[in-house]
């Protein structure tokens, strides 16, 4: 049986995934927060057709579920990032300093995405890529 040489641990570069795989779910329930308890039929959010209704959102709310859909898109480059930085023995303290860096530049996205800073949104997607690109590289040898 093999033994590792080192204990398993989670690393705060993988709790920064589940920050991350959560964040999808925050801009969806921004997208509708407030709408639960209007009715239906008063454009209160429709547990019945979700999509449609996101669909017929408009402003703010159609912006956090852009954001919601973006996240979403992000997500599987940052996880494969991270694990492949952990394969390649990337040293810790710079891999967990990245991956918190780039869970906070795309926390900024989202809020610049609400908020319709378009441009800073655009910075913040770009920032939080080339992290991204870091991350998969740290460990490179």
């Amino acid at each position: 049986m093999y033994a590792p040489l080192h204990p398993p641990h989670f690393t705060v570069a993988y709790w920064c995934v589940l920050v991350a795989a959560l964040l999808p779910i925050v801009c969806a329930g921004l997208a509708k927060w407030g709408m639960f308890r209007v009715a239906r039929r008063e454009g209160g959010y429709d547990n019945h057709d979700p999509r449609a209704w996101m669909a017929r959102q408009s402003g703010w709310r159609a912006r956090a579920n852009a954001a919601q859909a973006n996240s979403f898109e992000a997500l599987p480059f940052f996880i494969g990032a991270v694990v492949i930085a952990h394969q390649l023995g990337a040293g810790q303290t710079s891999l967990d300093l990245l991956a918190l860096l780039f869970v906070f530049l795309r926390l900024l996205y989202i809020m610049m995405y609400v908020a319709d800073l378009a441009t800073l949104r655009s910075v913040m997607w770009s920032l939080a890529f080339a992290v991204n690109i870091g991350i998969l590289f740290v460990g490179y040898r």
